[in-house]
């Protein structure tokens, strides 16, 4: 089997799998794998859960889709059940992150031309991810995403990450045309670079006096990720909008936009749609991904297993030379390397059975399942020991010995 028919847009291990079972997966040789991504944070409730494969059977035998022309019972109760967990009175669906951030930077350009702004700009982070599309990679801040596809639509001002003095700045440039704010509150992306302590309610307080809306990139970063079910939380603020996917859906594709109801009650009939989303399937796996998440109170144990590993990681690399820094929240943990290493997770999956993921090329980033045990937390640590402390600084790469 090869690839050839498919487009080169990815460079894929030479690993492929058959089968899961929690935080366990199998290659087509049957070698056991310990999943410490989560397939970059859609797993959160492991492979293979019997309640969401039940909902999938019994769903798939019912109906599957009918359009947004007809009402969907499973979405209604979707939407209901995020408004009660978020304090977001009104919810959006559709298939991907990539499409709830377009739902939210439409309704920012719709807010700012409701205020009277002609132009309506939008404030984003550097060093930002948030899409693939067009529009979302003008928001973004990665060179690599952004190559050959300029001119990109929209004008967004972009500000440091965390920085409070650079709104004060851009406030006095482009004040009367601002409508939004938008970003992660922990940036993954770019290798998992929290916000600073008191950043994000700093930020609700400033959009609240300047009429500007907050607007929160929740897709890697909510559903209890970081040990609340959405990282504002840490902060006790309520964002004006706020995206969510990946773990929305267990692996099923869903992204959801969410507002309080003066927001998003600027959209009418006609004026946004997806074909696809929300359908009932999706729904109703949804659903189920949150109330498993209650009764098994993997929150909770997103906050209690990330702060084991990252005092496991902490206490074992202390002063190796290889690693600058240890950081994260929740199960949520990127480990930044001193220089780049460009195989770094294939010898983590053939030398220590254990699938990680690489971002900006010198961070490694965990995301293991929600459900992840005290015993599964200790075979992470000790597996990523054993392979970085086998490394060493030689010139400007990372060699293992």
């Amino acid at each position: 089997m090869t690839a050839a028919s498919l487009m080169p847009t990815y460079q894929p291990l030479p690993i492929s799998f058959a089968r899961g079972e929690g935080c366990r997966l199998w290659d087509l040789d049957g070698q056991e794998y310990l999943d410490a991504a989560a397939g970059v944070a859609v797993t959160g409730l492991g492979h293979a859960h019997p309640r969401i494969v039940e909902a999938i059977r019994e769903q798939a035998g019912l109906l599957l889709h009918t359009s947004n022309l007809y009402g969907i019972e499973w979405q209604q109760r979707l939407g209901e059940r995020l408004a009660a967990l978020s304090g977001l009175e009104k919810a959006f669906f559709n298939n991907s992150g990539a499409e709830a951030n377009e739902t939210a930077l439409k309704l920012a350009r719709l807010y700012g031309r409701h205020r009277g702004i002609e132009q309506p700009l939008i404030v984003v982070m550097e060093n930002a991810f948030h899409g693939r599309t067009l529009g979302t990679m003008a928001a973004s801040d990665t060179s690599s995403v952004r190559l050959g596809y300029q001119p990109l639509p929209g004008e967004f001002i972009k500000v440091p990450f965390g920085d409070l003095a650079a709104l004060t700045t851009v406030t006095q440039g482009f004040g009367q045309r601002i409508c939004a704010v938008l970003l992660e509150p922990v940036q993954g992306e770019s290798g998992v670079r929290v916000a600073p302590t008191g950043y994000l309610r700093a930020l609700r307080d400033w959009c609240t006096r300047h009429a500007w809306l907050l607007m929160l990139d929740e897709i890697q970063t909510g559903m209890g990720r970081t040990g609340r079910w959405f990282a504002h939380q840490h902060e006790g603020i309520v964002p004006d909008v706020m995206t969510l996917a990946k773990a929305l859906g267990n692996g099923l594709p869903i992204g959801a936009c969410l507002a309080r109801k003066a927001v998003a009650d600027l959209f009418t009939p006609g004026s946004h749609g997806s074909t696809f989303g929300g359908n009932p399937l999706v729904c109703r796996v949804a659903c189920t991904v949150l109330q498993v998440m209650e009764d098994e109170r993997l929150v909770t144990n997103a906050a209690v297993r990330g702060e084991q590993l990252l005092g496991l990681l902490r206490a074992s690399l202390a002063g190796h030379p290889c690693v600058k820094e240890i950081r994260g929240r929740g199960l949520m943990i990127g480990i930044e390397l001193a220089q780049p290493q460009r195989d770094l997770m294939l010898r983590a999956a053939r030398e220590q059975r254990l699938l990680i993921s690489v971002t900006r090329g010198t961070v490694i980033r965990l995301l293991p399942p929600l459900m992840v045990s005290s015993e599964d937390v200790v075979a992470i640590g000790e597996g990523l020991s054993r392979l970085l402390l086998a490394a060493r600084v030689v010139g400007k790469r990372v060699a293992f010995c």
